[in-house]
């Protein structure tokens, strides 16, 4: 019986890794583990992070982002100006050839202007991403109360 109850739970824990980290592919780049943190029901912004991965020999850029569940998502990173951190609106980020751009708290992300909704933990949202050499990728943003995805623990 006990060797029952271990094949279950391993079965249960393989299970939740594959929802969790979960990764998308467009072109020569790689998208890792898009989420967002949970927010308060009245919240009427949001963010999104993720990880790029650019395979190919040429950069990329990001251009822009939608999603059906806000009015505008723009490009912001955080700045330092004297003793207060600032976010600060970007029209692209470029992804260089053979590198990584990892979208995190504290630095680069998705900001999600006019919530339409608020996903709670547990819920996946689409998120249409613009680049220029790869096109348009569509990726699920999973809600996590803390990431999962090891590409989160990059600091900026």
């Amino acid at each position: 019986m006990s060797s029952l109850r271990t094949l279950l739970a391993t079965a249960l824990l393989l299970g939740s890794s594959v929802v969790s980290a979960h990764s998308y592919h467009g072109g020569n780049l790689d998208i890792a583990h898009p989420w967002s943190r949970p927010l308060p029901p009245v919240a009427t912004t949001g963010v999104a992070y993720l990880t790029v991965t650019n395979k190919g020999e040429a950069e990329d850029v990001l251009l822009g982002a939608e999603s059906p569940v806000a009015d505008q998502v723009e490009i912001h990173t955080h700045i330092k100006d004297g003793e207060l951190m600032k976010m600060r609106q970007l029209h692209e980020l470029v992804i260089p050839a053979g590198g990584e751009l990892t979208l995190a708290p504290g630095g680069h992300h998705l900001m999600l202007m006019g919530l339409k909704q608020v996903p709670a933990v547990g819920e996946r949202f689409p998120l249409t991403l613009h680049f220029k050499q790869a096109g348009t990728i569509v990726v699920e943003v999973a809600v996590d109360a803390e990431p999962t995805a090891p590409q989160e623990h990059h600091q900026h």
